[in-house]
């Protein structure tokens, strides 16, 4: 098991808050593993969810993150008080949005068979049809045009994610898990940044829509 460091006592939480807001990196580090042992603690609420611990942790984390830059000690409170509802917040977050997110559909998902009996997915239909691939993104275009949006639109790890996740290239589509295993991040991670990179293709495409509509 995991063994976290103890927490800062309030004199030390305080020295390196305002050492933090005066640009010290360290202390921003210190800050964020000296009250890990929180995020473990929230996210003991969650362990009968049917997720891994790990991707508890890593999220939770983030909401630890956004507390120790965002906190505002003058206010009176502790630090841990606000980690807490900022990392318990985190959480719920994202249970809810992996719940929405259950019914995404993916581009390799069969949606029916042709005159001979094949299958057909939505990929074979993108190029010429406007189609709702997940709920992050609308190829209003085709497959050329996405091909030479992702070097454009997104930086190298989301490119990668997108063209091992759904396969580009010829390549075969690969889990979340499986890209997890081959960088070296988490599931949950692997999960936030297609998400993004998803988004962002969106608007790259609903743009380009909109400014070809205006000419």
């Amino acid at each position: 098991m995991k063994t976290f460091l103890p927490p800062l006592t309030p004199q030390d939480e305080k020295e390196y808050l305002e050492k933090m807001r005066a640009g010290d990196e360290n202390a921003r580090k210190l800050l964020i593993e000296r009250n890990l042992r929180l995020v473990a603690h929230v996210c003991k609420k969650y362990q009968n969810v049917s997720e891994d611990m790990e991707d508890l942790i890593s999220i939770g984390s983030i909401g630890l993150i956004k507390a120790v830059m965002t906190f505002d000690h003058e206010k009176g409170n502790r630090l841990g008080t606000y980690a807490a509802r900022c990392i318990d917040n985190e959480l719920l977050m994202y249970l809810r949005f992996k719940k929405k997110s259950s019914k995404e559909i993916s581009l390799y998902e069969p949606i029916g068979t042709d005159k001979e009996g094949n299958q057909i997915h939505l990929l074979d239909i993108v190029e010429g049809e406007e189609v709702d691939v997940v709920e992050a993104i609308e190829l209003n275009g085709n497959i050329k045009k996405l091909y030479e949006y992702i070097p454009k639109i997104l930086n190298k790890r989301e490119q990668e994610i997108i063209r091992l996740r759904y396969g580009l290239y010829h390549r075969k589509p690969k889990t979340q898990r499986e890209i997890a295993d081959r960088i070296g991040i988490s599931r949950s991670y692997v999960s936030r940044i297609e998400k993004k990179a998803l988004r962002k293709l969106k608007e790259h495409f609903e743009k380009a829509t909109r400014d070809k509509i205006v000419v």
